[in-house]
């Protein structure tokens, strides 16, 4: 047999081998490796491993297996840290058991896998800036830095805003990767003079840090002096000392330092003057008397300066008033008011403003409205309007009717609440408009009789022949009440015609012997209004043959068609008579009446010749009166007795008694004697009897 000799050296696959391995892997973790092969055998094979250098972190593990394989693992024995060692180089040696022994050798590189271990650090704990208040939009503040000592995704730092109670963030931005925070809006350090931030900076594995920013605000001169009044008075009473506290106010300025400091005076004013009270309050007071007829109001303007660079100022103007007795009363802007309102108005309808001026002031100014009282015959126009007692608004209580009320005139009062009152009245006219609310009303022809009455034409009328007038009228006014007139129906449409705006019924041609002796026409009437309201109208018409014998075949015609036309004639007829006389008979008894209350008031007693005194005496006591003799019993004026009058003449025929005041013929005056001849009573107060007498 040949005997081996250690003539070959160990060999590895490859001359580096490199391990990834994460930092926090676990100590005992084990890494296979290739192991080195040796052509020798026996004891020249390779033998053993060693790590050279040594280090504190791996160490090698080799041991045969059953069937003459090897098992080289790198075994871990601290823990990895890539921030204090990314990287770890060593060799690996193989060593075979000949004599000398034989080596072999691979680099094994160990690169240390970052885990995010370690959260960002900021350079600060506690950042300071300042910005002034005036500064523009996207003005720098400061800029915050944070690091972390991984590497990649896990050291890729990302700045943010803590989410803070008083979201003092809002005014400010940062740059997510910079770190930078600038202003995103306006300033005021008069609301805030510092801001505190708290800055988070994430890492890409989700590990945090804060820091907290204080950025102070640097006060600008922005804000001009504020003056606020505490207490004012106006009016002033005109016999007000001087000296009387008007008004007190305080002057702050909101600005700080020199900013804040503020100086005070009033404009040249001689009858009031500034005094200093306490620190920034000031008093404005009375510097003289007042007189409200020469100046009833001052208008006082005090001017307040900041000592800032440049300076800022403002102003107060205060108006005072001189307070007024109640000398003036209300004065109504217009000497009259005419209002309008459509009939049919809704009830409480609005129909104008009435309005008055008080030149006092305060209560004295206040004017209140009401209807001025009338007397029973305005009544029943108050009933109809009422006023607004506060802004004088007029309204009409109920709807109106322009067919009964044209217009409606009150007369309204406006008095002030000065002590006393004073007052002013003003006439109020509200004129009723009308609306088409009425239907035309046919007058003639009569439409409430019934058979319609007709009218004659004669057959020798030509065209144009006015047949008769439709007469119609509305109630309504203006053009609501103009009435156009239109045939709507007729026996022949083309034989009649009717006048559009006179109502005339003309012929159109002349008659023919076809034309019906008998025609009904009937008549539109139509009033101008939006809409129009209508009436019909229905006439008659008889066509004769020659006026001559009208009225026989008027009546022989009737006679055929309605017998109801004469008895209509005659009870027309005999009601104008009858109306005749009663109107004669009331004429006459109204005119005894008048004459005999003459009379009375007067205290008339008529006397005549003694022998008809005697003559009466004598029927008295004989129990009967001669027909021949006509009496009167006066009832005078002081006396409750009857008296009988003497007759005229000594005897009287038999005659019929007249009426009081009639005129009397020679036959009534017996023996010749006329009525200018007649005796004359003696008392030139009385007048001469009556030839009759009347109980």
């Amino acid at each position: 047999a040949i005997e081996d000799i250690n003539d070959h050296s160990p060999v590895f696959p490859e001359e580096q081998v490199t391990f990834k391995i994460v930092e926090m892997s676990e100590p005992g973790s084990r890494f296979s490796l290739e192991g080195a092969e040796d052509i020798d055998v026996g004891s020249n094979s390779v033998q053993a491993y060693s790590i050279a250098p040594e280090n504190d972190y791996f160490s090698v593990s080799f041991r045969r297996q059953s069937r003459g394989g090897q098992s080289v693992e790198l075994v871990l024995e601290k823990a990895l840290d890539r921030e204090e060692e990314p990287e770890v180089t060593f060799s690996l040696i193989a060593t075979d058991g000949g004599s000398p022994p034989r080596t072999g050798t691979t680099e094994i590189r160990i690169v240390v896998l970052d885990v995010n271990d370690n959260a960002p650090v900021f350079t600060q704990e506690l950042y300071d800036g300042q910005v002034s208040e005036n500064a523009p939009k996207g003005s720098l503040v400061l800029h915050v830095l944070a690091t972390d000592a991984d590497v990649g995704a896990n050291g890729e730092i990302s700045y943010s805003f803590s989410q803070a109670l008083d979201q003092s963030h809002s005014a400010f931005e940062i740059d997510a990767r910079s770190g930078e925070i600038r202003v995103t809006q306006p300033l005021d350090f008069e609301a805030s003079q510092k801001h505190e931030l708290r800055i988070r900076a994430t890492d890409g594995g989700g590990l945090s840090a804060l820091c907290k920013v204080l950025v102070e605000v640097v006060d600008v001169n922005d804000n001009a002096p504020e003056l606020v009044v505490s207490s004012f008075v106006s009016p002033v009473a005109e016999s007000a000392l001087p000296g009387t506290v008007v008004s007190l106010f305080v002057v702050k300025d909101r600005d700080a330092g020199t900013n804040g400091k503020v100086s005070c005076w009033l404009e040249e004013q001689p009858s009031f003057s500034l005094r200093a009270a306490y620190k920034n309050y000031y008093e404005l007071v009375t510097a003289s008397a007042l007189d409200r007829e020469e100046r009833a109001r001052y208008v006082l303007v005090v001017t307040a300066v900041d000592a800032g660079s440049p300076p800022l100022s403002t102003t107060h103007t205060f108006t005072v008033d001189i307070s007024d007795v109640n000398d003036n009363a209300p004065v109504f802007n217009q000497t009259s008011y005419t209002m309008y309102v459509r009939e049919n108005n809704e009830a409480a309808a609005l129909v104008g403003t009435v309005r008055a001026a008080d030149e006092d002031e305060g209560s004295n100014a206040r004017v209140t409205y009401s209807l001025a009282p009338g007397g029973p015959a305005e009544r029943a126009p108050r009933s109809y309007v009422s006023v607004n007692s506060e802004n004088g608004k007029v309204f009409v209580l109920r709807p109106l009717d322009y067919e009964q009320v044209r217009q409606v005139e009150v007369v309204v009062s406006a008095a002030d609440s000065g002590s006393p009152p004073r007052s002013a009245n003003v006439t109020v006219r509200i004129v009723v408009l009308d609306e088409n609310d009425n239907a035309p009303v046919v007058l003639h022809p009569a439409q409430d009789s019934s058979p319609v009455s007709s009218e004659l034409v004669p057959t020798w009328a030509e065209a144009g022949y006015l047949v008769t007038k439709v007469v119609a009228v509305d109630a309504d006014s203006g053009q609501n009440s103009w009435l156009s007139y239109h045939l709507l129906k007729a026996t022949e449409p083309g034989l009649f015609g009717v006048g559009t705006q006179s109502g005339e019924v003309r012929l159109k041609r002349p008659l023919s012997d076809r034309d019906a002796v008998k025609q009904k026409l009937v008549v539109l009437v139509r009033d101008n209004g939006r809409p129009p309201l209508s009436a019909t109208a229905v006439v008659g018409a008889l066509l004769l043959d020659g006026f001559s014998d009208a009225h026989m075949p008027r009546s022989g015609l009737a006679a055929d068609s309605d017998d109801g036309d004469s008895l209509t004639l005659y009870l027309i007829v005999s009601l104008a008579l009858v109306s005749l006389l009663f109107l004669t008979s009331a004429s006459a008894f109204v005119a005894c009446k008048v004459c005999k209350r003459k009379a009375f008031k007067e205290g008339i007693v008529l006397y005549g010749p003694g022998d008809l005194q005697s003559s009466l005496a004598d029927a008295v006591a004989a129990g009967t009166l001669p027909r021949a003799y006509c009496y009167e019993v006066s009832l005078g004026t002081g006396s409750s007795e009857f008296k009988f009058l003497k007759p005229l003449l000594a005897s009287l025929p038999p005659q019929h008694c007249g009426t009081d005041g009639g005129a009397a013929g020679d036959d009534d005056f017996p023996g010749g004697l006329t009525p200018e001849e007649e005796p004359r009573p003696q008392n030139p107060g009385t007048f001469p009897a009556a030839p009759f007498s009347r109980l």
